[in-house]
């Protein structure tokens, strides 16, 4: 009994890895996750393990006082995710994103830049 519940294991792991490496995650972003900028970007960019579905992902920005300062028109090139940003002032920064993969797996989620001395 005891045997066969240490075969299971490397099994359910090579199952969970398969699965995470079918989603488009995020690779990296410009500016940088956590970063702190002196002045507000013109853009934001992300970039993603996959290639994306233009049609179905989407970047949103606002800024410390909750409002968007994304321009709302979000550009996709393969793999690549662009939104231009209006002023927003200084703060904190979130950028809320969501993407299909092309292989029509779903991902979301944010994080935060700061803008200001």
């Amino acid at each position: 009994m005891r045997h066969s519940s240490l075969i299971g294991i490397p099994l359910a792991l090579m199952l969970t890895t398969g699965v995470a490496q079918a989603h488009a995650l995020l690779d990296h972003a410009e500016p940088r996750v956590g970063n702190k900028v002196a002045n507000p970007p013109r853009e934001v960019t992300l970039w993603f393990t996959q290639k994306l579905e233009p049609a179905f992902s989407h970047i949103t920005v606002t800024n410390a006082a909750g409002e968007r300062v994304d321009g709302g028109k979000t550009r996709v090139s393969g793999n690549q995710m662009s939104v231009t940003l209006r002023g927003g002032g200084n703060g904190t920064y979130r950028v809320n994103w969501h993407v299909l993969s092309v292989d029509t797996h779903t991902t979301d989620g944010s994080f935060t830049f700061q803008v200001g001395q």
